[in-house]
């Protein structure tokens, strides 16, 4: 998970896959260089041109990995959902709903929107909610944490978008929360698929 406190010194990881945001970001700000240069303060910051185009980038990466873990989701059989690789790590069922957290809480947070009120802001209540993990309830809030994610995303105003923001317990711009949120969605994605093979189930995009 991409917890705030850590999110500045965390290192990118994940699956080739993640570096087509950080490929496609890199175009999308070199395409505005011109104007960012002449309006705005600092190198690196986006302007209105340069965050729609981010935000544009992230929301295509987003809709790509939902595909691949609703995929991976009715792949696995029901019975399997309580498998876990080992004792005190996420079963099948748990991950998945770790997943869902990421789309109603910290990827809204990655572009200062609030979270989803699906998941109170109390303590234990992220770890009572990853434990409702059975198939239906995986399904369900993967599809409704996915939802809320593109709407609230999609809502926000160009201007909120531009320029270094209070996120994740320090300055950030949004260049740098979606290539940490996609890399960490990414390597949920990983985990998945290992989980997955390690079970004797083929990713149905693999076949």
């Amino acid at each position: 998970m991409l917890h705030p406190r850590t999110f500045g010194r965390r290192r990118v990881r994940g699956p080739r896959q993640a570096f087509s945001l950080v490929i496609g970001l890199a175009f999308g700000l070199a395409a505005g260089a011109g104007t960012l240069a002449a309006q705005d303060p600092a190198p690196g910051v986006p302007n209105r041109e340069s965050a729609l185009e981010v935000r544009k980038q992230f929301m295509e990466d987003l809709d790509t990995l939902q595909v691949k873990f609703l995929a991976l989701a009715n792949a696995f059989p029901a019975d399997k959902y309580a498998w876990r690789p080992a004792a005190g790590v996420r079963s099948v069922g748990e991950a998945f709903m770790h997943v869902a957290s990421e789309f109603y809480v910290y990827t809204p947070m990655a572009y200062g929107a609030p979270p989803s009120p699906v998941i109170p802001r109390e303590k234990g209540a992220m770890k009572k909610f990853e434990a409702m993990s059975s198939k239906p309830e995986v399904l369900e809030h993967l599809k409704n944490g996915f939802a809320y994610t593109k709407a609230t995303l999609g809502a926000l105003d160009a201007q909120a978008l531009t320029g270094p923001k209070k996120l994740f317990g320090g300055e950030h711009t949004i260049i740098e929360t979606s290539i940490g949120m996609g890399a960490d969605l990414h390597e949920h994605l990983g985990q998945l698929i290992a989980y997955a093979r390690m079970n004797g189930i083929t990713p149905p995009w693999s076949k």
